[in-house]
């Protein structure tokens, strides 16, 4: 039985993809680099924002300072913008509402920025997570199973009664490393087939298949 979920954010929760584009290619643009289209982010974001712009920067030009530079830029812009098309997947809030009634504890887990996670988390999602977390120094990033059990201790469960859910193959691999139930969305950034090869236990089509997957885990 499931007691407690720890979300992914971007991708599972909100669409931040417009925003993270805008703000790499204003950084790119600042220091005369290509931009990068749209579609090309799917895979350029979910490793926190140093590898964003890593990945974003002409490999022949990357060096140490530039994208110290660039990141330094993405950061100032995206702390102004980054709610200007950034919005939760249609149904999650009721979603996440279900979840609540039904007294599971719920945390979120990001490789974002955790100022930036945390400020996502306040102003567009309103239930009650016992806990946020993104991207901090002090700790390796997912899929290093750390700051997931960290949280899991906090909720009073044991591993096997939580559910981590998220949109990505290093999201599945967070569960398992932590065991974990991996539950896969199929409305964020990456594919099916990415979930399923990373170990996925369950894939939800929409926030309603969701609640009712995780309700349905003996």
């Amino acid at each position: 039985m499931i007691k407690a979920v720890i979300f992914d954010l971007d991708g599972t929760l909100v669409n931040s993809l417009g925003d993270l584009c805008d703000s790499t290619n204003f950084a790119l643009k600042q220091y005369g680099l290509p931009e990068r289209k749209y579609n090309e982010f799917n895979y350029l974001v979910g490793d926190g924002v140093p590898k964003l712009i890593e990945r974003a920067i002409d490999p022949q030009k990357l060096t140490k300072e530039l994208h110290k530079n660039v990141y330094k830029a993405f950061i100032k812009h995206y702390r102004l913008h980054y709610l200007d098309k950034t919005t939760p997947y249609d149904g999650i809030p009721q979603c996440l509402e279900q979840f609540e009634k039904t007294g599971l504890k719920m945390a979120v887990l990001s490789n974002k920025v955790d100022e930036m996670a945390v400020k996502v988390v306040e102003k567009l999602l309103t239930c009650n997570f016992s806990a946020v977390f993104g991207k901090r120094e002090e700790y390796p990033l997912k899929p290093d199973p750390t700051l997931t059990l960290k949280i899991i201790k906090s909720l009073g469960v044991k591993p096997c009664e939580c559910a981590f859910v998220g949109d990505s193959g290093m999201d599945m691999a967070t569960a398992k490393n932590a065991d974990c139930v991996a539950v896969g969305v199929l409305w964020g950034f990456r594919t099916k087939e990415e979930l399923l090869q990373n170990g996925a236990d369950y894939l939800a089509q929409t926030p309603e298949e969701l609640v009712s997957i995780i309700m349905a885990i003996d």
